[in-house]
């Protein structure tokens, strides 16, 4: 949760990790309601690139796509996402 925070900062200086925390709890059981395409769609947003090797998986995110995703999520109202629920 903090390396993704930190991550965001780099693109929204201002955003805390509080919101990080928020926007990423707030899309889990959203997740499941979305089609396809909007689930592809996001990750296209925050995945810039996957190298799979030996040793594991490194994925690299786009800060801006963290920072977009955290202001997209926090503008959505709590009692919103939990009627879509």
């Amino acid at each position: 949760m903090v390396g993704t925070w930190l991550a965001a900062r780099q693109e929204a200086p201002d955003l805390t990790e509080r919101e990080v925390r928020d926007a990423l709890y707030r899309l889990d059981p959203l997740w499941h309601e979305l089609f396809p395409a909007e689930q592809a769609q996001i990750v296209r947003a925050l995945v810039e690139r996957v190298v799979v090797g030996p040793a594991g998986a490194d994925i690299r995110l786009r800060v801006e796509g963290l920072a977009g995703l955290v202001r997209d999520l926090g503008a959505t109202a709590p009692e919103t996402l939990s009627a879509a629920a």
